[in-house]
């Protein structure tokens, strides 16, 4: 049975002025999404500052997130590394935790062999052996892709490896891996421009960042893809990719947080590196959201 069918939402983690995470409002955040149909929730990504919240950090929001959520729609937390063995502790700790599943990011900056993935994600799994993992592709931020014959290799030899978040941008590269795995990989869309494209060839749901701000708009182009209305899928995904250009106007997470901010929803400041978005581009966003029917104020 899959994770998660449906939206899931990469939530930006909320910062006080002083940089802390901001656990009371990363709770209001999670009460708005599990309201609005939200159909996952997938905490500590890349979306969510992983690479700057520290160890600590990272497991409090993991469980906070955990505990708060209540089982009422599964947790997917990010626990991947350039090392190996930080990732197996990450893994294994936010399994403990009660995660339902974890994202595992390829490893990023070492730029390992498909070799070394295989046995990067293998390790990881054997670890947590009784915990699903989601693969994370997404090479233009880690310099390293998941080859599909990597991809069916690991999905058909590791049992609890059982799908993968597609962000390469390459929908040749996402049909190669659904054929090579029989179509029976939990295939996610990592490009909010490109849910229904990947829906189209067997996928089953988005691990996406305009979730932050369009919950409900983002649930229901899959919701209406899987019910079978392909057409009024693909209109409300056509419709919201002017906001998803401005949400990438710059590196993500800079603009969500913006927009964030923007509607109201006080997320604070961005760590560094990460700066605050530039005017013009926050201007641009700002005229996409009202575009979109949200509210800016």
């Amino acid at each position: 049975m899959a994770i998660f069918k449906g939206s899931g939402v990469a939530i930006v983690t909320p910062m006080n002025e002083d940089f802390s995470v901001n656990f009371e409002k990363l709770g209001e955040m999670l009460e708005e999404q599990i309201t609005s149909g939200t159909d996952a929730i997938i905490i500590c990504g890349t979306t969510g500052e992983s690479s700057t919240l520290n160890e600590d950090e990272h497991l409090q929001a993991i469980k906070y997130t955990v505990d708060k959520v209540a089982k009422r729609i599964p947790v997917v937390a990010g626990t991947g590394s350039n090392c190996t063995a930080t990732a197996i502790r990450l893994s294994k700790e936010a399994a403990e935790c009660g995660a339902d599943a974890l994202l595992v990011v390829t490893p990023y900056y070492n730029k390992a062999t498909q070799k070394g993935l295989i046995n990067h994600y293998t390790a990881i799994a054997n670890e947590v052996a009784d915990t699903p993992i989601i693969m994370y592709s997404v090479a233009s931020r880690t310099g390293c892709n998941l080859q599909p014959e990597t991809v069916a290799t690991l999905f058909r030899d590791v049992e609890n490896i059982v799908g993968i978040k597609e962000a390469s941008g390459n929908i040749s590269q996402v049909a190669q891996i659904m054929h090579l795995t029989n179509g029976e990989i939990d295939m996610y869309s990592g490009n909010d421009d490109q849910i229904v494209p990947i829906l189209s060839l067997g996928g089953i749901g988005v691990i996406s960042v305009i979730a932050n701000v369009a919950p409900a708009q983002t649930h229901e182009v899959v919701a209406k893809y899987l019910a079978g209305d392909v057409a009024e899928s693909c209109k409300l995904q056509l419709e919201m990719l002017p906001l998803v250009d401005a949400l990438f106007c710059e590196v993500n997470p800079i603009p969500v947080k913006a927009g964030m901010n923007l509607m109201g929803k006080a997320c604070g400041p961005l760590r560094a590196p990460l700066t605050e978005m530039e005017d013009a581009n926050k201007e641009r966003l700002a005229q996409a959201m009202r575009d979109y029917g949200l509210t800016v104020v």
